[in-house]
C-alpha cells in the first residue's frame, strides 16, 4: 500500500499508551494532555489504567498501560506525527528494540479493523494487538460494546494462552472523579 493512505480521515481512532520510566501515570496523563492539544483531536473516553509485564525484552521494569479512543478530523498520517512528536517530547528514546520508555503511543484501530493501513513506518490494525493482553483489555474497556469490531477483540482476548501479567492499577471512575483525566 501507498503512502496515499496517510491521507484519508477516520473519525474514530483508538490508541494504546504505555509508560514504564519514573512517574509512569504522569506520563500517561501528559500524553493524554498533549493529544487533548492538537487542534482536530478530541478525547471520547480513555480506559483504566492496568499494570503488566514487559513483552520482548524483559529485562526492564512493569509498565502502566492504557487505551483511548479519540475522533479527530485530521487525516491519519498528520495524526500519527503528532504521536510521534509527542513521545519526543516526552523523552522517549528508541536505544532498545521494545525497550524501557517515558512514553509510548501506538495507533491501534481506525475506525474499524477492516480499515487497513499498511506503509513503511505504520500499520494498522497493529500488527501484535492479537497476541497482547495488555492491549486488548484497555481497549475493551474503550470500544464500544454495540462498535462491530467488540466481539472481535472479545475473541482475540479469550483466544490468548495467558492473560496474566495485566492488573488493574487505577479504575476509569476513579481517574474522571480525581483529575477529570478523561473527557
Amino acid at each position: 500500500m501507498d503512502e496515499k493512505c496517510l491521507t484519508r480521515v477516520y473519525e474514530r481512532i483508538y490508541i494504546a499508551l504505555g509508560s514504564n520510566i519514573g512517574d509512569r501515570e504522569s506520563w500517561l496523563r501528559k500524553a493524554i494532555q498533549k493529544l487533548r492539544e492538537v487542534p482536530g483531536v478530541r478525547t471520547v473516553r480513555c480506559s483504566s489504567i492496568y499494570e503488566t509485564e514487559p513483552v520482548g525484552y524483559t529485562d526492564q521494569g512493569r509498565f502502566l498501560n492504557m487505551a483511548a479512543a479519540l475522533d479527530t478530523t485530521l487525516p491519519i498520517g498528520e495524526l500519527f506525527r503528532h504521536m510521534m512528536r509527542i513521545e519526543q517530547e516526552l523523552g522517549r528514546t528508541r536505544d532498545v528494540h521494545w525497550g524501557p520508555r517515558t512514553i509510548d503511543l501506538d495507533l491501534i484501530i481506525a475506525d474499524r479493523l477492516d480499515n487497513r493501513i499498511e506503509t513503511k513506518d505504520l500499520v494498522v490494525p497493529h500488527p501484535r494487538m492479537s497476541e497482547r493482553a495488555f492491549v486488548l483489555i484497555p481497549l475493551l474497556d474503550v470500544l464500544e460494546r454495540q462498535h462491530p469490531d467488540h466481539g472481535a477483540v472479545l475473541g482475540m482476548l479469550r483466544s490468548l494462552p495467558n492473560r496474566e501479567g495485566v492488573e488493574l492499577w487505577r479504575t476509569r471512575q476513579s481517574l474522571d472523579e480525581s483529575e477529570h483525566f478523561a473527557n
